[in-house]
């Protein structure tokens, strides 16, 4: 990948939500990175891990996750191109969740002190992040309403229009269609359900003729049906810099 696909992402949605400085994208742009590939379900950091370098998603999904005593798994957030899912590290040493590789993809690593000493040079740098951190905040209270409230079959109607609106704002949604590889079992865990009711779930959206999945892909068949069960306020995705 060249240096302006891995920047890609993350600019695109960052100039969209924040109206971000194009000599702050640009600073951004010359901090040094190393590039690495993680497989399908290879972790990328572990709960209790102190890494030393942020990452970016240039390409690909990957999940953070807590895991309890018994083995059982609750995926907690899904990270897409152009996401800094460690950025919390430039202050807490210590990870506290795992963050695992959804699909086969590629990171991104800076290191904090480059990063640091970036935001210290140019506080608009340091301004995109702190947003970036409240909009990550303000997902995570989604979910747990999402999890907590809303009945199975609207809570992934749901899910399934967040990843869609986040998805389309860096140009991976074509015709409502759009790549989500997320397995049965994966869509269980987001949702705090075992995967036969998902299979259940996804059944009757298909036969009712809401939308299908298949083979990682989403495709989206009666828009008026999907919003009615989603119940979706996307405000709490700040999709805009007056939002």
């Amino acid at each position: 990948m060249t240096s302006d696909m891995i920047w890609a992402p993350l600019f695109q949605r960052l100039k969209t939500t924040t109206g971000a400085d194009d000599r702050d994208l640009l600073a951004l742009a010359a901090l040094p990175f190393t590039l690495r590939n993680f497989r399908e379900n290879q972790a990328v950091l572990r709960d209790g891990e102190q890494p030393s370098e942020c990452c970016l998603i240039a390409d690909g999904f990957c999940v953070r996750s807590k895991t309890i005593a018994d083995g059982r798994r609750q995926i907690l957030s899904i990270h897409i191109p152009g996401d800094l899912p460690n950025l919390q590290n430039l202050h807490f040493p210590t990870v506290d969740h795992d963050l695992i590789a959804l699909s086969d993809c590629t990171l991104a690593f800076v290191a904090p002190k480059a990063l640091n000493d970036l935001i210290g040079q140019r506080p608009g740098v340091g301004d995109m992040f702190w947003r970036d951190t409240l909009v990550d905040a303000a997902v995570s209270r989604e979910w747990i309403v999402n999890v907590g409230q809303r009945s199975t079959y609207n809570r992934l109607a749901h899910l399934i229009v967040e990843l869609r609106e986040r998805l389309r704002l860096i140009g991976r949604v074509i015709d409502n269609t759009f790549a989500v590889p997320l397995t049965q079992e994966q869509f269980g865990e987001a949702m705090g359900v075992t995967s036969v009711h998902t299979n259940r779930i996804l059944r009757e959206l298909r036969v009712d003729g809401v939308l299908e999945l298949q083979r990682g892909t989403v495709r989206i068949l009666n828009e008026h049906k999907l919003q009615e069960l989603a119940q979706f306020d996307g405000r709490y995705l700040h999709l805009s810099p007056l939002s």
